[in-house]
């Protein structure tokens, strides 16, 4: 991570490294997966916090007909230094329909509502949307 914010209350004004792994495992309803991220800062700012962060993010998307599916997918927060954590819990609904010339676009709709935290400045409420598109390769002649 750099720290390219414009702004101190848009980022936390250090440099940050570290790692990430994911489980996927398809099912034949749909698909539960994890994904757990880490990073902390090395250098920056020394009037701003240090960042030591560990994320676990649980998804869970259940097929539907007609390219409609179910998804939860909140990403649980644990700030390693300050015990600023919570964990929110989704229920969201997605539509993924087929356009011209094999691109397809996927959107999708997920309130997000936080069921344990310990510190005053966690999300209560959010709302997590997206639409994005899937291009088709071309493949190259021989």
């Amino acid at each position: 991570m750099l720290p390219t914010a414009t702004d101190d209350s848009l980022g936390s004004g250090k440099w940050q490294v570290g790692a990430a792994g994911v489980v996927v495992a398809p099912q034949d309803w749909g698909l539960l997966a994890g994904l757990v991220t880490y990073q902390t800062s090395f250098a920056g700012a020394d009037d701003r916090e240090d960042v030591n962060l560990l994320t676990f993010q649980p998804i869970v998307n259940v097929n539907l007909s007609q390219g409609w599916y179910l998804r939860s997918s909140a990403i649980w927060n644990f700030d390693l230094d300050n015990e600023n954590n919570y964990i929110p819990v989704g229920l969201g609904l997605g539509k993924v329909f087929e356009l011209e010339k094999g691109i397809t676009m996927n959107a999708f709709i997920e309130p997000q509502y936080t069921v344990w935290h310990n510190d005053q400045g966690a999300p209560r409420r959010q709302i997590f949307a997206g639409v994005n598109f899937q291009l088709p390769i071309a493949k190259q002649a021989e």
